[in-house]
């Protein structure tokens, strides 16, 4: 039988493990209004505020993609899929990026992971806009049960795909950029 010593014990380990999770999932408690509005496809992009790598970081907005067709994809250097979707989002900026795509790669690792990032960016070889949410509040807006997660918005800020862990380069995801850019 445990004792009252061992039942606060159990207890804050179960709370522990239970936060942990919870961190891993990337929840967050949704915003004290408790408005919400479902992000998915067809949905307005939720506004997000994240960094620049730059030795003096510059806040950036999806209001400096206004107009745009943009491939938001939020990410970690720790995140086996987003590792293995890189390269295939490289060469779909190689490939579409001189025709207005922009590739937005929010990281979402720790405040203090910028040269760890900024190396994962070199090793890959990556030249689309990388910035850092270093508070994690892209959880938040975007709804996002873990990482990879991706957005394709169009011009107009409405968010036309969501997708996980995907083949950038696989036809379906293709034509669906070349459409947008089209319009």
């Amino acid at each position: 039988m445990m004792g009252r010593r061992g039942r606060r014990i159990a207890l804050g380990i179960g709370l522990g493990a239970l936060a942990v999770i919870g961190i891993a999932l990337g929840l967050r408690a949704p915003p004290e209004d408790g408005a919400l509005a479902r992000v998915r496809a067809g949905s307005q992009a939720p506004v997000f505020r994240a960094v620049t790598l730059d030795s003096i970081p510059a806040a950036r907005t999806l209001a400096d993609y206004a107009g745009q067709v943009v491939l938001l994809n939020v990410w970690a250097t720790w995140c086996a899929p987003c590792i293995d979707e890189m390269p295939s989002m490289q060469r779909l900026y190689e490939e579409y990026g001189d025709k207005g795509l922009r590739i937005v790669a929010i990281s979402v690792d720790d405040r203090g992971s910028e040269t760890l990032i900024r190396d994962f960016v070199k090793e890959y070889g990556l030249t689309f806009d990388i910035l850092h949410d270093t508070d994690g509040d892209i959880y938040t807006s975007y709804q996002l049960n873990g990482v990879p997660q991706t957005f394709l918005i169009d011009r107009a800020g409405v968010i036309r795909l969501t997708r996980f862990a995907e083949d950038w380069m696989a036809e379906q995801n293709r034509e669906a950029v070349a459409a947008l850019l089209e319009d």
